[in-house]
């Protein structure tokens, strides 16, 4: 599968709820952990593929960590403390900013076995999560930035569109 960049309609656009765990939502699953670990992501969201449903995938450490598939989740708790650290996405690349999110968070959602979890995560994990549900929201992490620093965000990843479309 291939990532949608930054420009198209579809990142911006509210997933819908998957209705029934069946064999194409596992499917889906498969492909984005496969399109995660080639484009060397920790993290991919069904609208990032151009499947506008609720799912995404998260592995936040290649060597030992099984990768999660979180579908219909849903953000039940977060913590007041936030934390500043430096997010990228794989639908704009070469650009890098710092965000600011809460530390802590508990999720719950189906996996694809249709089993139910709740987890609580910290640190890069729940980073992670924050900004794959963001994209279920149709929110993209340059949208936490403050407005000066979006448009200088969007000016750098607009030099990087053309300098590739130049190479081609």
């Amino acid at each position: 599968m291939e990532v949608i960049i930054l420009g198209s309609d579809i990142l911006r656009q509210k997933a819908e709820r998957v209705k029934n765990i069946d064999e194409e939502i596992k499917k889906i699953a498969k492909e984005l952990i496969e399109t995660m670990r080639k484009e060397k992501g920790i993290g991919l969201a069904g609208p990032q593929i151009g499947v506008m449903k609720r799912i995404f995938a998260v592995q936040t450490n290649r060597d030992n960590e099984t990768p999660l598939i979180f579908i219909n989740p849903s953000i039940i708790e977060t913590s007041q403390e936030m934390v500043k650290c430096e997010e990228g996405c794989l639908s704009i690349p070469g650009v890098w900013a710092d965000v600011t999110r809460p530390e802590t968070l508990t999720v719950q959602a189906w996996n694809e076995k249709g089993k139910a979890f709740t987890l609580k995560a910290d640190g890069i994990l729940a980073r992670a999560i924050f900004h794959e549900y963001d994209h279920l929201e149709g929110i993209l992490f340059i949208d936490r930035l403050p407005e000066a620093k979006r448009d200088k965000m969007l000016a750098k990843f607009e030099k990087i569109k053309e300098r590739n479309k130049n190479k081609e």
